[in-house]
């Protein structure tokens, strides 16, 4: 397993890496600082033979044994091991040092050594542990929730599944949030502040977050670290932090880039415990080193190039930012990859009147990133929605399992920069080509429950929907107005946005919707309107259109539509004022938002209630699946990458397929026109006669594939024009029967240097690329996102019963799908796999085509197993 830096319950920073031979020493130590009690606990015996454990701990990883320690500033704190016992069993055994229990190391063990037995095809790990060892009966309970330990010869036997199911999932997520808010409390709500590098003279970037700080009313401790100074921004400075002589929580560190890497060692020996570096122009290794520095002390790091850090928070009042002008206080945290669309975000809120809670430059992101932000502000009470500005992704599937538990609770909203990137890519297969980065993004956030946006102010339109208003109950939309032409393009943007407009019976009117009352409208009959739609139960959303006229009182209007909607606290409302000189942000106590054209409003209604259809949906799970032999496939992927990778006969695609259970058409392959005679026989006429060579995407544009033999005479010929084709007298062909009838379907794997592994389903056959309609989805796949998938193609509708052709079983293709996505979260090396066509039918689904690409690979981010960004 690779090496990495974990946090611990208590937001502490530690490593956790494979057990090497010279670290018998640190484990001997490990060991006899333990007491005699746990020792007794350990070993089941006060007497055990510490030498021997340490040399069967210090034995060189293989497929049976794995060790991992854990430690930090160079000292072990804990030590685990497993050794498989089966094919698929292994058991394992853990230490801590007595000194560091109740910090969750336990757990964080369990999970690595989970992780690193799951790529090594084991499925559960078994432990013994005494009765009287509540705390390692602790860390049973907390890292597999549903399974109950039983009595053998009078311990405890623990079980533990190494493919989590979802209740220890959102364990896992739990102590993921935890840890993570209480690593980040020092940056976004530190006790003290020291910035380094504050200038005299005004307009340099350290002076002026040092005066945004101060004249922010920063409620800590509030330090200038200058050594060229007496006083800056009226406040003594200090030569180095080590001088300031108080514990400092955050460094702002606003210095010449060569200067950086010894102001962050000198902030890690004075204990600080965050840093936000400010200063830019660092090449890649000295980011790194930078991040492994900071790490060895247990600090954490924003940017560097960075605009810095905010926070609203009363209690805190904290903005160590050069922005202009401080945002309003509100209720939406803000992530920022770009300092310049940063700031844009900042002051377009304002003037929008959408509130800020917290905000992060991220920057160069070398440590921190928006995963730990994301963590962070699940369980913010101050943050009621989040809106993140992406430019690219350090861990997606993380991204992916840290967004949806966010997504749970509150908003999500995104903007992804770099949407044209390279178009779609020349793939060699049609899951290749489907698979554009910018559609992996789209499947990733899909998943994740992500509101993505085309552009910033969009963004802020919905921000300014879901921020400070309740979610809606379904899409139903009804409109109030005082202009029947504003109504009418309200009307016609629902359609753009998924929402309906019901018929609304209402006192006085039958059937109307939108409510036109004429440009001379009172202030008390459109509020009576708007409380009639609230008190109707028919509408799950409200636009209001109010256009200012010499007939009507604008001000007088906007009193009367404020005290209306606070009126109705359940029902989402937006408001599109026209021809007011001075049109407010935002009305009544509720802050229901004021638009000045109909299009956005009802743009940032559709999404604020397609998120909450996402989040009335029941969440998906990964259901277990039988017949499933990972294990001979692992063997299967590695003696093929021995001889070469590259695409693979079509052989080693059906087995590979055959050890996940997903169905292929029965294929023998043939040399020469007897032999393809004599299969065809084997197999049952009418068949299929293909070229073998793999990599070749269109068979038929070439002439190598030849449907619906019915004789001898059929097979010869088609097998004398597939050699014409390849330029061959002998080459070798696929024999299949003829599949049953179906709806021709794509599916497949391919692997995508950022996202890792991409499941990818579409309308298949000759016309695949023409057609381009297809679904992607990202590992792991859930039953939801299978279903998801051919529901969201184009042409679902053939699927479930076109025209009169029976349905097809939708069930037998999302276990299909299903199947595909374990293979790929098992085998990494699949760089491609392509099956085309899928025949989908009343009583099933099976693949025709089969290509398969191997490459060799590292492994993938685990997506269930807690770790930080590697710089």
């Amino acid at each position: 397993m690779e090496a990495t830096d974990c946090l611990t319950m208590d937001g502490r920073i530690v490593h956790v890496r494979t057990i090497r031979p010279d670290d018998a020493p640190a484990l001997l130590a490990l060991y006899q600082r333990l007491s005699p009690r746990s020792r007794y606990l350990r070993f089941f015996c006060a007497g055990a033979a510490l030498d021997a454990e340490v040399r069967r701990l210090t034995r060189a990883p293989d497929a049976d044994h794995v060790g991992v320690l854990v430690e930090e500033g160079g000292r072990v704190l804990a030590a685990g091991s497993y050794e498989r016992v089966g094919r698929d069993q292994a058991d394992f055994a853990l230490v801590v040092a007595d000194e560091h229990h109740g910090e969750g190391l336990g757990t964080l063990l369990l999970e690595h050594l989970a992780a690193a037995a799951r790529r090594a095809g084991i499925t559960e790990l078994v432990g013994d542990v005494l009765p009287e060892n509540a705390a390692m009966l602790k860390v049973g309970r907390d890292i597999a929730p549903g399974s109950a330990g039983r009595f053998v010869c009078g311990a405890v036997r623990i079980t533990v599944p190494t493919i989590p199911d979802d209740a220890a999932l959102a364990a896992v997520g739990a102590r993921d949030r935890t840890a993570a808010h209480r690593s980040l409390r020092p940056l976004l709500a530190p006790a003290s502040v020291a910035v380094v590098g504050a200038g005299r003279a005004a307009g340099g970037v350290g002076h002026e977050v040092l005066a945004a700080l101060r004249d922010g009313g920063f409620t800590g401790s509030l330090y200038a670290v200058n050594p060229h100074a007496d006083q800056v921004c009226g406040m003594a400075a200090h030569p180095t932090v080590a001088s300031i002589g108080s514990p400092v929580d955050l460094a702002v560190i606003a210095v010449p880039a060569g200067q950086v890497p010894d102001v962050v060692r000198q902030c890690c020996d004075a204990g600080v415990r965050a840093a936000v570096v400010l200063s830019a122009g660092l090449d890649r290794a000295a980011k790194r080193d930078l991040v492994a520095s900071a790490r060895r002390h247990g600090m954490r790091i924003v940017g560097p190039n960075c605009l810095g850090v905010i926070n609203m928070d009363p209690a805190v009042r904290l903005d160590a930012a050069f922005a202009p002008a401080p945002p309003l206080a509100g209720g939406l945290a803000v992530a920022s990859q770009s300092g310049a669309v940063g700031i844009a975000i900042l002051h377009a809120s304002a003037r929008c009147g959408v509130g800020v809670s917290s905000f992060v430059s991220l920057g160069d992101k070398a440590d921190v990133s928006s995963n730990d932000l994301l963590a962070y502000w699940c369980d913010d009470p101050a943050t009621r929605a989040v809106a993140l500005y992406v430019e690219s992704f350090g861990n997606p599937r993380r991204f992916a399992w840290v967004a949806r538990a966010l997504s749970r609770r509150k908003p999500l909203l995104a903007v992804k920069s770099g949407r044209s990137e390279g178009g779609l890519r020349a793939g060699a297969s049609h899951t290749a080509a489907a698979a554009a980065p910018d559609t992996a993004v789209g499947a990733l956030f899909a998943q994740a429950g992500v509101i993505r946006t085309d552009t910033l102010g969009e963004l802020l339109d919905a921000a300014r929907v879901l921020v400070d208003q309740p979610l809606p109950a379904g899409s139903r939309l009804a409109v109030v107005g005082n202009a029947g032409g504003l109504n009418v393009l309200v009307a016609d943007a629902a359609g753009t946005a998924r929402l309906t407009l019901p018929t609304l019976t209402l006192p006085g009117r039958a059937g109307d919707n939108p409510i036109d009352l004429g440009a001379e409208a009172t202030p008390e009959a459109m509020a009576a309107a708007i409380r009639a739609v609230a008190e109707s139960g028919g509408a799950d959303l409200l636009v209001v259109t109010f256009v200012a006229t010499r007939a009507n009182d604008g001000a007088a209007m906007l009193a009367a539509l404020a005290a209306a909607v606070d009126e109705c606290p359940d029902l989402p409302v937006a408001v599109v004022a026209v021809g007011l000189p001075d049109v407010p942000a935002n009305i009544g106590v509720r802050r229901v938002p004021v638009f000045d054209l109909p299009e956005p409003a009802v743009l940032a209604l559709g999404r604020a209630a397609h998120y909450a259809a996402w989040r009335r949906e029941p969440a998906g799970s990964r259901p277990v699946l039988p017949g499933i032999d990972a294990e001979t496939a692992r063997d299967v992927v590695r003696r093929t990458l021995a001889t070469g990778d590259g695409w693979q006969p079509a052989d080693v695609a059906r087995s590979l397929l055959g050890c996940y259970g997903v169905p292929v058409v029965e294929t023998v392959a043939a040399t020469g026109a007897d032999d393809a005679v004599r299969r065809a026989a084997a197999v049952g006429y009418p068949v299929a006669v293909k070229a073998a060579a793999p990599g070749i995407v269109h068979r038929s544009d070439i002439g190598a594939v030849w449907l619906g033999l019915s004789d001898e005479a059929a097979v010869r010929r088609a097998y004398r024009a597939i050699g014409g084709a390849l330029g061959q007298a002998r080459p070798e062909v696929l024999v299949q029967p003829m599949a049953p009838a179906g709806v021709e379907l794509v599916a497949g794997v391919v692997h995508d240097e950022r996202f890792g592994s991409v499941v990818m389903l579409g309308l298949g056959g000759v016309h695949t690329d023409l057609l381009g309609d297809s679904s992607l989805r990202l590992l792991p796949l859930t039953d939801r996102d299978a279903a998801a998938m051919w529901r969201g193609l184009r042409g679902a509708a053939l699927l479930t019963g076109y025209r009169g052709a029976p349905p097809v079983d939708t069930a037998a293709l999302e276990d299909l799908l299903l199947r595909l996505g374990r293979l790929a979260e098992d085998l990494p090396e699949v760089a491609e796999l392509d099956l085309n066509p899928v025949l989908a039918g009343p009583r099933g689904c099976t693949a025709v085509d089969v290509k398969l690409r191997l490459a060799r690979v590292g492994a993938e981010p685990d997506a269930y197993v807690r770790q930080l960004t590697h710089a």
